[in-house]
């Protein structure tokens, strides 16, 4: 397993986070910045976690963590995506670690019966472990 760095680049925390936020340019001026990601995330305001979520790619989109392309399935994931995006005013966000689309239909219907404070928690917390997952597959 790989050790997580000390230091990164902002450029770096742009690839593992999904491009440019507020919580990478903070995290790009600490040490330990995916140890302590989560710490950093929850003292973000609700706008600024809504843009780190956002930058992420919707479920469903080409990725490399993506997997499946059952048509059905794909149409279904993008209706998912825009109702929860209405309701929450962001992207759905999970760690998806090459589960095929179909597992996380029944993961987006649960998590759409949530409050947006939790989606806001439980979101930046899948990110970070994304951009851990994707530091230790480098």
């Amino acid at each position: 397993m790989r050790e997580l760095p000390r230091q990164l680049t902002r450029r770096e925390l742009e690839e593992l986070f999904s491009g440019p936020s507020v919580l990478v340019n903070l995290l790009a001026e600490v040490d330990d910045p995916l140890g302590r990601a989560e710490e950093i995330a929850a003292g973000l305001s609700d706008e600024d976690k809504a843009e780190a979520l956002g930058a992420h790619p919707r479920v469903g989109e080409p990725s490399p963590e993506q997997s499946g392309n059952d048509p059905t399935v794909l149409t279904e994931l993008a209706y998912l995506n825009q109702v929860y995006e209405e309701k929450f005013g962001f992207r759905f966000v999970v760690f998806v670690a090459g589960r095929p689309h179909d597992e996380l239909l029944e993961v987006m219907r649960e998590r759409l019966a949530r409050t947006r404070e939790e989606e806001l928690e439980t979101g930046i917390s899948e990110l970070v472990a994304i951009a851990q997952d994707r530091w230790q597959q480098r």
